[in-house]
């Protein structure tokens, strides 16, 4: 199939086309690189010794959207692009519903003109919002999202849903991720934060090669096995290849997956974790609680693995593995 792959220089954006190439599907990229680089794109191109299709533009411009649809043939479409941070959602909430629900609307009606009837759509684990753990799909989800970031992600899931109702041909997913961590195995791509990062990895990756001078731990005293936060952590190779699995599974109508490792990892696990596959000493300290934070989530994940097929491969001792190698070789993201 021919991918439209939106948000595609991102992380997960990546790390996912490496996967499409690799088994065989082509790509064009939309990106308008806000928060990613234009030079992760020019190494999956190395790493997969191809050329990719790339238009650095905003889903937003409707006239460079009908020319990518109108020049290449598109089958499907893979939806990353968005705004992410959620500290930054709350401080400017029309931006995010600017961005993320008004692009892809924009999208949706592109892909209605050129009869394009397949979409994934990269979602989040925050639409459950205080759900009981661990996390299933037939969970209410809308219900307590603590982010401007998780409410738009769940009203795309809805509009999705609502258009999918509209036509029996429509084929449309929505993958809720919970915390991907890791890098490609060769540490030529990886997690590329601007700034302070808002995931726990790159944090720590960044305390060791010392960058930071510690890891600050929000919070040690949650009802969970060593008092921190517990979240699900899955290696983004193994999220690629839900992407795949999600492409390729053909199932008309509207259906939600939770990629995820189907466990929970506390703060203090995954720095031990780090640790002890690395060789690296993390000095860290404790710090109150965040308001919002939750004690613990984690995915069941076996609908995922029932009907698209999908499962782990990888722990979460190769993700520390692979996230320490692209740092290391790293150490300053993607230097133009």
């Amino acid at each position: 199939m021919n991918i439209l792959v939106t948000g595609g220089a991102g992380y997960i954006g990546t790390h996912t086309i490496v996967a499409l190439i690799s088994n065989g599907h082509s790509v064009v990229v939309i990106d308008n690189l806000i928060n990613s680089s234009r030079e992760s794109l020019r190494r999956v191109e190395e790493i997969t010794d191809t050329t990719i299709p790339f238009y650095e533009a905003d889903l937003r411009d409707y006239d460079t959207l009908g020319g990518i649809f109108n020049e290449h043939p598109i089958d499907a479409v893979i939806h990353f692009a968005g705004l992410k941070a959620v500290g930054e959602s709350t401080e400017n909430p029309a931006r995010y519903y600017r961005f993320n629900v008004g692009s892809t609307l924009n999208l949706l009606k592109i892909m209605n003109e050129y009869n394009v009837k397949k979409l994934v759509f990269s979602s989040s684990a925050t639409v459950y919002g205080s759900a009981p753990v661990p996390y299933v799909e037939s969970h209410p989800a809308g219900r307590d999202i603590t982010s401007p970031y998780g409410k738009t992600k769940y009203m795309i899931e809805e509009i999705l849903s609502d258009v999918a109702m509209s036509d029996s041909s429509i084929e449309f997913t929505s993958l809720r991720y919970f915390n991907p961590i890791g890098a490609h195995e060769s540490g030529r791509i990886g997690e590329n934060p601007t700034g302070t990062p808002n995931n726990l990895m790159p944090y720590i990756t960044q305390v060791a090669t010392k960058q930071r001078e510690s890891l600050r731990i929000w919070g040690d005293d949650y009802d969970t096995v060593d008092g921190t936060g517990v979240r699900d952590y899955i290696h983004v190779s193994d999220l690629a290849s839900g992407h795949l699995a999600a492409l390729t599974h053909s199932k008309p109508g509207y259906h939600v997956y939770n990629l995820g490792s189907g466990k929970g990892t506390s703060v203090l696990e995954l720095l031990r974790a780090f640790e002890v596959s690395t060789g690296q000493k993390i000095p860290y300290e404790i710090a109150p609680r965040r308001p919002g934070d939750l004690p613990e989530f984690y995915a069941d994940v076996h609908l995922a693995n029932s009907e698209l097929n999908w499962q782990t491969t990888k722990t979460v001792e190769d993700a520390c593995r692979d996230s320490w190698r692209w740092q290391s070789e790293n150490p300053n993201g993607y230097e133009q």
